[in-house]
């Protein structure tokens, strides 16, 4: 974390954060029903150009990185202005 917070580390850091960020408004609802179109799985084009996945384990919502690292929903449909905020147990990380 240290590292990413040097001034010469911030391109890394900003691709990192919108690599959290995904265009439009998607409630659980939503992502429920991608999940579903999917057949149990949905992709999705991050803010930093890259890719998640959306899938189900069990009662849980799973998001897996581009690495494979896996992420859970641990609080959904948190609505502000300019979005719906979904926060996750870990971070995801970009390839």
């Amino acid at each position: 974390m240290e590292t990413l917070l040097k001034a010469e580390n911030k391109q890394k850091l900003t691709t990192i954060l919108t690599y959290h960020v995904v265009a439009g408004k998607w409630d659980a609802k939503s992502i429920a029903m991608m999940i579903k179109d999917g057949n149990g799985t949905a992709e999705v084009k991050t803010v930093a150009d890259g890719k998640l996945w959306i899938m189900m384990d069990g009662k849980n919502v799973i998001l897996k990185d581009e690495n494979g690292g896996k992420a859970k929903v641990t609080i959904a449909d948190v609505y502000q202005k300019n979005g719906v905020i979904h926060v996750i147990d870990s971070v995801v990380l970009p390839k």
